[in-house]
């Protein structure tokens, strides 16, 4: 853990615009009999909205998510898995495909990564207490709105 720590550390603050576009739009994963499907919305005014939403196997989910300016003029990921209060990832690294937000004092995960592969988007969380290499990865299809896979 103290390398992740570590390595956060070294990374300098982003506290300029990203261009998060490329996250924008529906997507959709259909794998093993799940289905997870993810909007985000335009990024306006220092803020973008989503939602991810889980569907078959065992469980279902959902999860409101904002990418947004903070009062300290920096950017950051607030998850709400499942309506729970509010956690915030700040925004540590970026550029024109990918974006990584961290906060190392979150129990699962430390980080948040997404990242752009044509028509593609990934995210993977990763990091957890007493277990560092703890991690879930997705890799979504672009998609209309409110599509759902094939049965």
């Amino acid at each position: 853990m103290w390398q992740l720590l570590v390595s956060l550390a070294l990374i300098p603050p982003v506290s300029d615009d990203p261009d998060l576009s490329w996250m924008s739009g529906a997507w959709l994963q259909c794998s093993e009999g799940r289905e997870v499907a993810e909007v985000w919305s335009g990024q306006e005014q220092g803020l973008m909205m989503g939602y991810n939403l889980s569907r078959g196997g065992t469980r279902s989910g959902f999860e409101y998510a904002r990418i947004q300016r903070q009062q300290d003029d920096h950017w950051a990921y607030v998850a709400q898995p499942g309506g729970m209060p509010p956690t915030a990832f700040r925004l540590v690294r970026h550029d024109a495909t990918s974006a990584v937000f961290a906060n190392p004092e979150n129990d699962f995960p430390h980080r948040i990564v997404y990242w752009r592969e044509g028509d593609r988007l990934r995210a993977r969380i990763e990091g957890a207490d007493g277990d560092p290499d703890r991690s879930i990865e997705w890799s979504f299809n672009k998609s209309e709105l409110n599509r759902r896979c094939p049965p």
